[in-house]
């Protein structure tokens, strides 16, 4: 089988974009309302465990350990979120996972102690793991492939939207009632908005099921041409006829496809996560040291904490600002024209970025580099969404999509590891440079396995 990384473009055209924003406002109230708001709630908590930590009396070591409790939730629970979505679905999956998740908050703000409030972070990651998987196992069965990067790479703006916003609403929230607490509070009337929206808000899946059957009564009163009549003078449609049936009778069992479980499904697609998989990983560890690296940097440097936030945060804004960029350019010219640039000029950046620290201009520099690797990351926006669900199993994606990203997390989870183990040992411009080493080799890995994995529809 031929494959190549290139997916069928839509027509261009005033039609075409009328076309994609109807294919997109239909997973608005389900999908992207629904991120938004738990990702506004999840970013305005975010920044404060280590201060609910320290508030039970941990130091700084474990008031990390009970910060980083959430991205190890997320890590452990996406197999078996796979497993839970493939069995239950995805809209009951989202929503057991949302009330669960509150059971999380209240545990957060009633802890005793330190050990109840880890579990809570904990159980919440583990639901983040099950809401997020769900949303993109329906987003690879529902969306057209030309829409495909499109409707990924807003999922992804739509989560980097919350996670922009929320910290500041945390501000603002502390500044009104001058505790922790109103920014758990406020996240917990997020995840109830949230289950509400996605147990009561209209359902794409009926909608869509209902306009397939809507063209299907328009298509069948249509009046057959004497060409048609010619073609197939019994009258049957053999676009909609399976290509194996001969019509006769059938006799015996009638086959149906077997549902594949988790473990089963990491082994018989072994290959392209071995392959592109790591690959991803790859990107996932880049984009990590990105949020690590740069406020280190500028601390190394010598910057003051108001500096180092200005430029963090101009760059924030141009990394949101091209989430959608990146899947125009996905599903006009293919992944690789997204994938690629972005991993050259992060690994790039990355590299370039480790000789400044001593020149004179270190400060310049870093600034400078800041931008180009936001340049990098937006141009990434929903690219691993989006790898993902092109080689998922297409009758049951949620367990491959779990495997899938327990390896994405996998590489961002481990990244903070790496950058402090290599500074401790040797410095943290040989940490940076490492990172962009992995980077290039990210870039090469995505240039070979692309191509060969994604499959050309013909």
């Amino acid at each position: 089988m031929h494959v190549t990384h290139r997916p069928p473009a839509p027509p261009p055209g005033d039609g075409s974009r009328r076309e994609t924003a109807a294919v997109l406002g239909r997973f608005a109230p389900m999908i992207y309302g629904p991120t938004v708001l738990f990702a506004v709630g999840e970013g305005a908590v975010l920044p404060l465990l280590p201060v609910l930590a320290a508030r039970l009396g941990a130091d700084i070591a474990v008031a990390g350990l009970v910060a980083s409790a959430l991205v190890v939730g997320q890590l452990v629970g996406n197999l078996p979120a796979g497993w839970a979505v493939s069995r239950i679905g995805e809209r009951l999956s989202m929503a057991i996972a949302l009330g669960i998740a509150l059971l999380g908050v209240a545990g957060a703000l009633l802890a005793p102690n330190i050990g109840v409030l880890m579990a809570s972070v904990l159980l919440i990651g583990l639901c983040a793991a099950v809401f997020g998987l769900a949303r993109h196992s329906f987003m690879t069965t529902r969306v057209p492939l030309a829409y495909r990067a499109r409707a990924l790479s807003l999922l992804g703006g739509t989560f980097r939207l919350g996670m922009f916003v929320g910290p500041f609403i945390a501000a603002a929230l502390l500044a009104i009632f001058g505790t922790e607490d109103a920014a758990l509070w406020f996240f917990g009337i997020c995840l109830v908005a949230t289950a509400l929206l996605v147990l009561l808000g209209p359902d794409p899946e009926t909608r869509i099921a209902a306009e397939d059957a809507r063209n299907t009564r328009t298509d069948a009163s249509t009046p057959r041409t004497a060409d048609d009549r010619a073609a197939d003078p019994e009258g049957v449609d053999r676009a909609t006829v399976d290509p194996e049936d001969t019509g006769e009778a059938v006799t015996g069992s009638i086959p149906v496809s077997e549902r594949i479980g988790v473990l089963r499904t990491m082994w018989q697609n072994r290959g392209v996560l071995a392959r592109l998989g790591l690959a991803a990983a790859s990107l996932s560890s880049v984009r990590s040291a990105r949020q690590l690296v740069m406020p280190l940097w500028g601390l190394s440097i010598g910057l003051d904490a108001s500096t180092i936030a200005l430029v963090v945060g101009i760059s924030g804004a141009i990394d949101f600002a091209l989430f959608y960029v990146s899947g125009q350019i996905m599903d006009r010219f293919g992944r690789l024209w997204a994938v690629l640039p972005s991993m050259v000029l992060m690994g790039g950046g990355f590299l370039a970025l480790s000789v400044t620290h001593d020149l004179t201009d270190a400060a310049m520099w870093f600034a400078a580099f800041a931008m180009v690797l936001a340049v990098g990351n937006g141009l990434s926006s929903g690219i691993l969404l989006t790898l993902g669900a092109d080689v998922a199993p297409k009758s049951n994606p949620a367990p491959f999509l779990g495997s899938w990203r327990t390896l994405t997390d996998a590489g961002g989870a481990a990244t903070p590891l790496l950058v402090s183990g290599i500074t401790a040992v040797w410095s943290i411009g040989g940490a940076v440079a490492l990172i962009g080493v992995v980077g290039l080799v990210g870039a090469a890995a995505f240039s070979r396995y692309v191509p060969r994995f994604v499959p050309r529809v013909r």
